[in-house]
């Protein structure tokens, strides 16, 4: 298994959310860790898209105006 190190870290986090937590005994590290895992993730979709916005739009008007490229040897 590959594990990779960790850095402490300080964050502030909602008293509650952190009380109930530790009540249900989840791990707020690893909890974290996934928490910016998922925003990281989301962030670079976003990035890609704004990215390629411009030959997302090419594409999809060349396949409004022409059809697909190899449409005729389509068997569905």
């Amino acid at each position: 298994m590959n594990v990779q190190p960790r850095k402490p870290t300080n964050l502030s986090l909602d008293n509650t959310l952190i009380a109930e937590a530790r009540k249900l005994k989840v791990n707020l590290s690893r909890a974290a860790e996934e928490g910016v895992r998922a925003a990281v993730a989301t962030a670079k979709a976003e990035q890609w898209r704004a990215e390629n916005a411009e030959a997302l739009q090419s594409s999809n008007s060349y396949v409004e105006k022409h059809g697909l490229p190899l449409e005729s040897f389509r068997q569905f």
